[in-house]
């Protein structure tokens, strides 16, 4: 599999793999937020999913992928566990404080312009003026969703403009990880080894953190066995293929379309906001819906 990853970079089929990768993504990482923002504080979820996170990739680092190389390589899988972690930790207070359905749009959307711009500066990547149309419509759908349930919310309305600040101050913190791991996982020759490495060292927090908080938890906050399955094991898995397909994507084509591509997670969030969680979607999300993805068909188009 490294081999063929490889062998297609930077080909036509490389772009390909990094579409369906990125939207893979998107898909993905909507699902795993609605597993955090569940029966559960984000902080125990988290904290259970990244247990089975940690457990997963122990096999992984000992039978099946090469270590990182020189200290060079170490310091780049290493390098991701602070960028990584606040990145936790916001997202956790964040959903401490405000509903899926505002948070989630907020974060996701305050990336890609971010993340767009490092890419150009590390990367030396550039978007036509279509494709800037297409962010800007893309944006335009993100926030107007995110504005459009926070005037339509009932829960939690006291701590809505904290957990929009956190939720904005996070989202800049994903635009931080997506550059970081970008680089990263083209700097190894084996993107496997990486992803690994990665889902061993920077999943170790949480479960600490859990483990500290334990005592403090009543039976009713305490994660059930079936939590530990639907919520830990499930949402590990889910993890691992958001994580893993975007960062994969990344390495394969631009950094920033890829980044882009991923935010029409927002269109999953808002469907599974309403099909799992029971949130109302009437059709002005809907309208902001379409322009999520329409600008996402832009900028793919635009790229061409």
């Amino acid at each position: 599999m490294s081999n063929w990853i490889t062998s297609i970079e930077g080909t036509e089929a490389g772009h390909e793999a990094a579409l369906v990768l990125a939207l893979t993504a998107a898909f993905l990482h909507a699902l795993f937020g609605s597993l955090q923002k569940g029966r559960l504080d984000p902080w125990t979820s988290r904290g259970i999913m990244d247990v089975f996170m940690v457990l997963l990739a122990i096999p992984a680092v000992l039978f099946l992928v090469p270590p990182p190389e020189g200290a060079h390589q170490w310091a780049l899988v290493l390098g991701a566990i602070p960028i990584h972690m606040a990145y936790k930790i916001g997202m956790a207070m964040a959903y401490s404080r405000g509903a899926y359905t505002v948070v989630y749009p907020v974060v996701r959307g305050t990336g890609p312009v971010f993340t767009v711009l490092g890419a150009w500066v590390i990367f030396g990547e550039t978007f036509a003026p279509l494709q800037w149309l297409g962010v800007a419509v893309l944006l335009s759908g993100i926030f107007g969703l995110a504005l459009y349930n926070l005037r339509t919310i009932t829960v939690a309305r006291d701590t809505l403009v904290a957990a929009m600040g956190l939720a904005l101050a996070t989202g800049s913190l994903v635009a931080a990880y997506t550059t970081y791991d970008a680089y990263a996982i083209r700097a190894l020759p084996d993107p496997f080894s990486f992803l690994a490495w990665f889902f061993l060292v920077t999943n170790l927090d949480f479960p600490l953190l859990l483990a500290w908080r334990w005592r403090g938890l009543s039976p009713e906050q305490r994660p059930t066995r079936r939590n530990w399955l639907r919520g830990g094991l499930l949402g590990a898995i889910v993890a691992y293929g958001s994580f893993g397909s975007v960062m994969l994507a990344t390495r394969l084509d631009k950094v920033g379309e890829a980044a882009v591509l991923r935010e029409t997670s927002t269109v999953f969030a808002a469907l599974i906001g309403w099909l799992v969680l029971k949130e109302t979607v009437g059709p002005r999300r809907i309208f902001l819906m379409t322009l999520i993805a329409a600008g996402a068909v832009i900028v793919e188009m635009g790229g061409r």
